[in-house]
């Protein structure tokens, strides 16, 4: 079994074909999928995909490119939207992206920081998108973890090997994407080497980021197969045995799924 822990259902092209693609994971192996939140407007249709398909969960979230237009969205709020459906399991994603800056820092930092408090609150893992913001991402975590605990998932890692090792140590779980996959990412891929077996998952990210030999093509959950096979590879261990991995690494992370 296989959990993609990161898709987009509600986006084009997999949303004008969600039951196939569904059906075409589920035979691939991949039992549950978590659809993820980028912004309040298409979070109803985010609730009918997870009402409409038993093995899909999903979160409720505002993308830091998005945070210029959800600045009046505090963490009641997102609590509020989490208690909806018993299937929404996660909060995000949340989070920095420096790349490109699409919303203002200050903006990106005060919408991160709702998110934070409202993961400390309802201890729903946060899923955490960060790009060229490493030093300020670890600050604000380090920082807001002193106060009260909640559950970090870094999604699509792409960062540092030494960044990777200080989300560890504030006990986060870290996320690959078909990224990994890509022939220019072999920092990336000694970083997942060398990350212990126990706080890695896997996601798709999809419609984006296909793994190799899918890539340029539009993604889909079916895909991660591939992701899993070149980790297990590179991990040394076999395909099934890391597939049972990721897979307990995401139930010990969103708790058992129903």
């Amino acid at each position: 079994m296989i959990i993609d822990s990161h898709c987009h259902l509600n986006y084009e092209p997999i949303s004008l074909s969600l039951k196939e693609t569904i059906q075409r994971a589920n035979k691939d192996g991949v039992k549950y999928l978590l659809t993820i939140s980028t912004e309040d407007k298409s979070f109803g249709k985010i609730l009918s995909i997870i009402n409409n398909n038993k093995c899909v969960y999903g979160s409720y979230g505002i993308h830091p490119h998005e945070a210029k237009h959800h600045q009046s969205i505090k963490s009641i709020d997102i609590i509020n939207k989490v208690n909806l459906n018993k299937k929404i399991i996660g909060i995000g994603e949340s989070g920095l992206d420096f790349y490109y800056n699409y919303s203002d820092k200050k903006d990106q930092i005060k919408c991160f920081e709702e998110h934070i408090s409202a993961a400390q609150e309802t201890q729903l893992p946060l899923i955490v998108h960060t790009r060229n913001a490493e030093i300020d991402t670890f600050e604000i975590l380090e920082k807001k973890l002193k106060r009260k605990n909640f559950k970090i998932l870094i999604h699509c890692f792409t960062g540092s090997k030494e960044f990777a090792f200080k989300l560890l140590d504030l006990g986060a779980y870290i996320s690959a994407s078909g990224v990994v996959t890509f022939k220019k990412s072999d920092d990336l891929a000694n970083t997942f080497k060398n990350l212990p077996n126990d706080r890695i998952l896997v996601e798709t990210d999809s419609p984006y980021l296909s793994p190799v030999p899918l890539r340029g093509k539009p993604n889909e959950p079916s895909n991660i197969v591939h992701t899993v096979k070149f980790l297990s590879k590179l991990k040394e261990i076999s395909f099934e045995d890391f597939c049972s991995i990721t897979t307990r690494n995401f139930f010990n992370l969103f708790g058992k799924l129903n």
